[in-house]
């Protein structure tokens, strides 16, 4: 990672994905779906790096569902 990347205050959502260990296809849903906050300019979508660590940082939601047997 160079001093450049380090000074970003966002990342695309291809970086995104990658940090996260998920398909783009889903950070792309996620993104749309208002679960990862993000900004939009014209057609170019960016994550703010402070979004990733918040969603990193917030606890897991309990599953109420019951295992499929």
């Amino acid at each position: 990672m160079d001093d450049m990347d380090k000074q970003k205050l966002t990342i695309t959502v291809d970086e995104c994905a990658k940090l996260l260990g998920i398909s783009r296809g889903l950070c792309f849903q996620m993104v749309h779906e208002g679960k990862i906050p993000h900004l939009r300019f014209n057609k170019r979508i960016v994550i703010p790096k402070w979004a990733i660590e918040n969603l990193l940082q917030e606890p897991p939601p309990v599953n109420l569902t019951p295992a499929a047997k």
